[in-house]
């Protein structure tokens, strides 16, 4: 039995970071789908424009900019004035670096990116929900925030304190009426940097890299968990760390 979600956010406005590919985009596609309004915003103009240019609607706004940039939050926000939703989608890698070897300007970029742009992007939105009473924050983790051996120390550490800070939101402002959730993929067919910069993190995780329990999916897949998480369905739900892996946590 199928089910028709087109008019699921319609008169929605909903601000996605990292539109401009992979999860972010996939969820900007199904989003506009459904009829929301969507301030897209990535670090890539050149990819917005490509989105824009597809889409032809002008139910999506695009803002080019890098998220650790105060200015660029300031931005989306200005953009999208009323926010029901926000999809914290952009992320980035530390190419495997384990501790001994990372360096300080990786681990302050991907921490930045992936801990400190969402808190940002966050407490820019929260006054307004709460002052309404409703919204509804997703952002994506990571496989990495259960385990330590698919990453380096620097994102598995991030995607650990994204994890807390998600239930940290869903604890103070679950009573406000805005719940936080996440949603933590396993393997998934996106553009990003995955590429060893470390020949022991090679040796150490390799094998296990080879006999991976679940295949990779595609974008789409995971977007499907994001847009429940911010539609009223999942209107109880604050405070989850949403695995989206096929059971890779079972294992």
């Amino acid at each position: 039995m199928s089910t028709d979600f087109s008019t699921r956010f319609t008169g929605k406005t909903i601000i996605v970071t990292g539109a401009g590919s992979g999860i972010g985009r996939a969820a900007t596609l199904r989003l506009l789908a459904e009829g929301a309004r969507v301030v897209g915003a990535d670090v890539s103009a050149p990819r917005l424009e490509e989105l824009a240019v597809e889409t032809g609607t002008d139910n999506l706004v695009t803002v080019a900019g890098d998220l650790t940039d105060q200015a660029t939050v300031d931005a989306i926000v200005s953009a999208a004035g009323t926010v029901d939703g926000v999809a914290s989608v952009a992320g980035i890698t530390d190419n495997w670096l384990p501790a001994a070897e990372m360096d300080d300007d990786t681990w302050q970029r991907v921490f930045d990116v992936n801990l400190t742009a969402p808190m940002r992007l966050t407490r820019a939105v929260l006054p307004q929900m709460i002052e309404r009473g409703a919204g509804a924050l997703v952002y994506v983790s990571s496989e990495a925030g259960f385990r330590s051996s698919i990453s380096g120390a620097g994102y598995t550490s991030s995607k650990h304190a994204l994890n807390g800070f998600v239930k940290s939101v869903a604890f103070y402002y679950g009573p406000k009426g805005v719940r936080a959730n996440a949603v933590a993929p396993g393997g998934v067919n996106t553009n990003i940097d995955i590429a060893f910069n470390s020949s022991y993190a090679v040796e150490r995780t390799g094998k296990l890299l080879e006999t991976m329990p679940t295949p990779s999916v595609e974008p789409e897949v995971v977007a499907k968990s994001i847009l429940w998480m911010l539609s009223d369905d999942a209107e109880n739900i604050n405070g989850a760390i949403l695995p989206s892996d096929g059971g890779w946590t079972t294992i």
